[in-house]
């Protein structure tokens, strides 16, 4: 599974973290021993893109008194965090914070996503997804809308791998499917292609009607909770992860008291939200609905 260098990274760093913290040693002390600055210790223990010396992690697990197995094991994620992932290729295009978020996308097996404004990026059209960049920056050079599509349309390959399978289970708050971005016509679009892919047997599309009133993940906002494939060592395994997107910075948590509380708004979420059979009719009628007030010679929607 290729997964870039993220999810090595932020093993490899959890697992420094925890080895000095046995060891009782404070930073400065041990990143004295490898002769690095403050700053560079902090981005090893800290998972950031940093250059890793196997020589330094190797002196580390020596001072830690880290075992040989987990020893090999932790130069053996060094090793890994030299593979690039496909993002790569964007860097201009891509904001360093959510190039984050695409390495920890790549590399989860599940991911449950709740939206309460707009749709999930891995299933926007090419056309809803053009509405929105318009509506965020409408001198945006058309070079860099086009490449965000080519970047929307690789995230949504995971959908289809064979090699490296997702799971995907969406909650939609009624609301998102309702409000126009764009026009009639792409919003048809784009809600008959979300009915197709909610066929797939690896995604779920659920719909919170507005019957529901207010609920509990309302408070919450929109949120994605990651989660990712056990590790052959068991410790090793990384936890849960939730983002935020925020409009001028995102959140990543991780706490455990901070994953069980957005555990129970998914729970919540699943006692609310219609079935994926009633879901699957509501949003081909709300098409329907924004279909009827396309022009007749540009409707085109599927499965009316």
């Amino acid at each position: 599974m290729t997964t870039g260098s993220t999810l090595p990274r932020r093993l490899l760093a959890r697992e420094l973290r925890n080895a000095r913290a046995a060891a009782r040693m404070s930073s400065d002390a041990a990143r004295i021993q490898i002769g690095v600055s403050k700053q560079t210790f902090w981005r090893m223990e800290n998972g950031i893109p940093t250059r890793l010396n196997p020589l330094f992690v190797k002196r580390l697990c020596e001072i830690y008194g880290v075992s040989a197995e987990l020893t090999q094991v932790l130069l053996t994620l060094v090793e890994e965090t030299k593979d690039k992932g496909w993002w790569h290729a964007f860097d201009d295009a891509i904001p360093k914070s959510f190039e984050l978020f695409l390495g920890l996308e790549e590399a989860a097996h599940r991911i449950i996503s709740y939206q309460t404004t707009f749709l999930p990026g891995m299933l926007q059209t090419n056309e809803y997804r053009r509405a929105m960049l318009w509506l965020e920056n409408p001198s945006r050079p058309q070079s860099n809308v086009e490449t965000t599509i080519d970047i929307v349309t690789l995230r949504r390959a995971r959908l289809f791998s064979d090699a490296n399978p997702l799971t995907l289970d969406v909650f939609i708050d009624e609301s998102a499917l309702r409000r126009s971005t764009g026009d009639s016509r792409v919003m048809a679009g784009q809600l008959t292609h979300l009915a197709e892919t909610a066929q797939r047997p690896n995604v779920s599309v659920r719909v919170v009607p507005t019957s529901a009133g207010t609920y509990q993940a309302l408070t919450f906002g929109t949120f994605v909770l990651l989660e990712f494939p056990p590790h052959p060592a068991t410790q090793l395994t990384e936890p849960p992860v939730v983002y935020v997107q925020g409009f001028t910075d995102d959140l990543y948590l991780e706490r455990p008291e901070e994953i069980a509380a957005y555990r129970s708004a998914h729970t919540d979420l699943e006692r609310l939200a219609l079935t994926d059979a009633d879901s699957h009719a509501l949003i081909l009628d709300i098409a329907k609905e924004f279909g009827e007030h396309t022009p007749s010679e540009t409707r085109s929607i599927r499965g009316d």
